[in-house]
């Protein structure tokens, strides 16, 4: 799984890269303003969750308590897919209803770090 995690976090970061650099330059002036500002919340979320997936990678080895710090990563991986993901539909597509699984990605987020939290304690 430590593998796993640095392969899916270096992806993620490629993306959203990728992604955040297609914001700026491909969609500026094709949406607007605030669906543009919709999209770059979905290319920071997924910066910071890809690296945090990475993080758990090297902490997993340390820590110990693998099971909760897949489950974290998994959890991670999940809410860059629902948060980001569906706000990047939301902002290209105009589809406000899109925007109704953010929320579903975001309680990911919140239980993945809770995780990491419950991983570090008993580890």
């Amino acid at each position: 799984m430590l593998k796993l995690f640095v392969i899916l976090g270096s992806l993620n970061m490629f993306l959203s890269v990728a992604l955040g650099a297609f914001g700026a330059h491909g969609l500026k002036g094709k949406i607007s303003p605030d669906l543009l500002a919709i999209y770059q919340t979905g290319v920071q979320y997924q910066m910071i969750h890809a690296i945090a997936l990475i993080f758990i990678a090297i902490l997993s080895d340390r820590l110990g308590a693998i099971s909760l710090m897949n489950w974290s990563g998994w959890l991670f991986q999940i809410g860059i897919l629902l948060f980001s993901g569906s706000l990047y539909a939301l902002s290209i597509s105009g589809i406000k209803v899109l925007g109704a699984i953010t929320p579903f990605g975001g309680v990911a987020f919140l239980l993945g770090w809770i995780l990491l939290a419950l991983a570090a304690i008993r580890g």
